[in-house]
């Protein structure tokens, strides 16, 4: 009798929670009006007092009094200058290490995910010094005596002295696609987040920079179409998993003798330099060299004037090094800090500069998050580690002697901190999955001295739309491996109905998305979507992170296997809840997430019912060298782990509804994943639905496409779940 009474209750109940309710959040509001846009607090460029930080307003640089918020004054006013190309609009600024010279920067255009072009200036008394006027030229940076800049132009490093007004050219060989001198090539831009190849002495008088041979490296190209008559292709070096990579070499110049050298760093076919930086010492700098398989790194120890190298620090790991910029050599001279996963978790150390370990500073099984740097007036290094769980980031200090651990942020959620060049005071930011950010301002005794921004207004909208709290909940899988997840029930839930689920992950190396902070703008969507009569949850497979060194390397040569078993178990857990219909789960994730989500759908086939998979890897053999080699190797060392793990290799296993999503310009994971997924489909007569995107990158953004995109995703989950 109770079935029968569910049967009579449930379905008219479910229509109206799928269809009658109409609710007022819009994606006209989320994705064009940004009616819910929680307010952030950008990062703030300290100046050397340590109270003061200026900001880009109005087109003008501004001084503003951190304890106060206050304006202080106008350092630089772009509308006031009439000089030589620069046209008023102010696109960036930097200052010299004693801020005596400021650099700025205008007519900016963006070439890849981190690197820009533009025409630069140094600001001397309100007057504008171009820095090369012949063309757009990239990263211009004065040397720590703010007489002279660097920067590249065309491939070849430059350098120009302000006084003499004399113009160094340091390379000469720069060539497109070919060499670059100073500027990283495509794969080490997007995959060790870096640009700028250079980087000056603490003298002023070498430059450090890296080389690129690119001559070797396969090319890729994209169509762009701009409503000519033929569209335009551009052209760029992309090495793949196993092709080859640009042949690399540290060099250092010597403005006093105009010569170069090259760094002796032993055979360099097969590696790396992701990082330099100068020690302390304006003779010796750090050259971090990596083999091409990321699980042995050294440190050398480089003597500037003859290019002689030891090796300060080396690392070996059985799976793979994560690289990092959490290294700071002290005013000592002595000393350095480090953080590694040598001990199973990520910490932080000392060491001397023989290269020995001195003290272990943070202690514990649990992985340190973030390194913010050192106090060494007051002695105490700042970090923010995932201690209590891996859902919650406080902020914690402890003395030089890995003594005094405290916790500076006792609270519950997720905390991130900005602290001023003296740390004697920082911007504390913290925020909850049900809660937007909250930015104070506090001393270094960590007393709270102003709220700059308390995001009161989307708590009002929370109210006023009557959102439902998102929850955590935790499960143990038939391996008995506890995962983590959480979950939006509608607002008019009631646990007689069964409602669908939709699964949203992303689920990639060390990555997160179970954390107990504010979710931004698809927190709405959620929102929107359980209005609608969703469950919307998510769960963090094997291989994400702040569990420790292993759980995150397990999936090691098999990217996408344990996560995949992992997320078709949490749809079965999700499904066997006594709300829910087992026979109505979604997924969605966007990069790795719809290589997962693509995953899911073909190998879960008895459990998924929809999946939709935007700019999806669906071949690792189609990915970059640096990422899909560090966690795969290549496609002929493991050719069972690509085999095994890639979509394309499924498609005839699909059964449930499937959205595929790509830009065609995604310089990142390339429109050819998408292409490739669906000539397999149609080869093995497959229905699918397609969604593409002209002259849009990996993000899908600009002249309303975003919109557009979310647009499509609700209208597939409607229809098809």
């Amino acid at each position: 009798m109770k079935k029968i009474l569910i049967v009579l209750f449930v379905l008219p109940l479910y229509i109206s929670a799928q269809e009658a309710v109409n609710t007022d959040i819009t994606l006209e509001d989320i994705w064009k009006n940004y009616k819910f846009y929680a307010k952030s607090v950008p990062g703030f460029n300290f100046l050397n007092d340590g109270q003061h930080y200026t900001r880009l307003e109005d087109n003008s640089i501004k001084k503003y009094d951190l304890t106060t918020g206050d304006e202080v004054g106008a350092l630089f006013n772009a509308d006031k200058i009439k000089n030589y190309n620069f046209k008023g609009d102010l696109d960036g600024y930097a200052f010299s290490d004693d801020e005596s010279q400021i650099m700025i920067k205008t007519a900016s255009e963006s070439i890849y995910r981190r690197s820009s072009k533009a025409f630069f200036y140094a600001v001397d008394k309100r007057k504008l010094i171009p820095i090369f006027p012949d063309g757009k030229h990239m990263y211009a940076t004065f040397n720590p005596q703010a007489d002279k800049v660097a920067f590249v132009y065309e491939n070849n490093l430059y350098v120009r002295d302000l006084e003499t007004e004399e113009l160094i050219k340091i390379t000469k060989d720069g060539s497109f696609n070919e060499i670059i001198n100073g500027a990283a090539d495509w794969v080490y831009e997007e995959e060790f987040s870096m640009a700028k190849a250079f980087w000056w002495s603490p003298d002023g008088r070498r430059i450090a920079f890296l080389r690129f041979d690119e001559r070797e490296v396969k090319e890729f190209t994209m169509t762009l179409y701009n409503d000519d008559s033929y569209p335009i292709y551009e052209t760029f070096k992309y090495p793949k998993v196993g092709e080859k990579n640009a042949v690399t070499s540290a060099h250092i110049f010597d403005l006093a003798t105009r010569t170069t050298l090259k760094v002796q760093t032993g055979e360099e076919a097969e590696m790396y330099f992701p990082r330099i930086v100068w020690t302390n010492n304006p003779n010796q700098l750090v050259v971090f060299k990596m083999n091409r398989h990321q699980n042995h790194l050294q440190l050398l120890k480089t003597n500037a004037a003859t290019g002689e190298t030891e090796v300060l620090l080396e690392e070996k790991n059985k799976y793979y090094i994560d690289i990092h910029d959490d290294l700071r050599f002290l005013k000592d001279n002595l000393h350095f800090i480090w953080s590694s996963e040598k001990d199973g978790y990520n910490q932080l150390y000392l060491y001397n500069l023989k290269g020995k370990q001195k003290v272990k500073l943070t202690n514990g099984k649990f992985d340190v998050t973030k390194f913010y740097g050192v106090d060494e007036k007051r002695g105490l290094v700042y970090y923010q580690a995932a201690a209590k769980n891996p859902m919650e980031k406080q902020i914690y200090a402890v003395d030089l002697k890995g003594k005094r651990p405290t916790i500076i942020t006792p609270g519950i959620g997720t905390f991130g901190a900005q602290f001023s060049s003296t740390f004697d005071y920082y911007v504390l930011n913290e925020s909850s999955i049900n809660k937007a950010a909250i930015y104070t301002v506090r001393n270094a005794a960590h007393k709270p001295i102003r709220v700059i921004e308390d995001n009161a207004r989307i708590a009002g909208l929370q109210e006023e739309h009557n959102v439902s709290p998102v929850e955590f909940f935790s499960f143990n899988t038939s391996e008995d491996v506890q995962l983590n997840g959480w979950m939006i029930k509608p607002n008019n839930f009631s646990d007689t109905i069964d409602y669908p689920v939709f699964m949203y992950l992303y689920g990639g190396p060390g990555s997160q998305q179970v954390v107990d902070s504010w979710k931004g703008q698809n927190y709405w969507w959620f929102q929107m979507l359980a209005q609608k009569g969703y469950i919307v949850a998510c769960v963090d497979n094997r291989g994400t992170g702040a569990r420790g060194e292993e759980f995150k390397k397990m999936t090691y040569l098999q990217l996408g296997k344990y996560e995949t078993i992992d997320q078709i178990e949490a749809a079965k857990y999700l499904g066997s809840l006594p709300y829910t219909d087992a026979s109505r789960i979604g997924i969605f994730g966007w990069s790795y997430g719809g290589y997962m989500s693509s995953l899911c759908l073909l190998k879960g086939n008895d459990v998924f019912k929809a999946a939709i998979a935007v700019a999806p890897v669906t071949n690792w053999k189609w990915y970059d060298t640096i990422y899909t080699e560090r966690f795969m190797r290549t496609e002929e060392e493991n050719p069972e782990g690509y085999k095994e793990n890639s979509p394309v290799y499924f498609a005839d296993q699909l059964k449930g509804n499937y959205l595929l999503v790509h830009g065609i310009a995604d310089d990142n994971v390339h429109f050819q994943n998408t292409t490739e997924m669906a000539n397999a489909l149609i080869a093995a007569n497959k229905q699918f639905d397609t969604y593409f995107y002209p002259n849009r990158n990996h993000g899908i953004y600009g002249n309303n496409a975003r919109l557009h995109l979310y647009q499509k995703m609700t209208d597939f989950i409607l229809e098809k779940l």
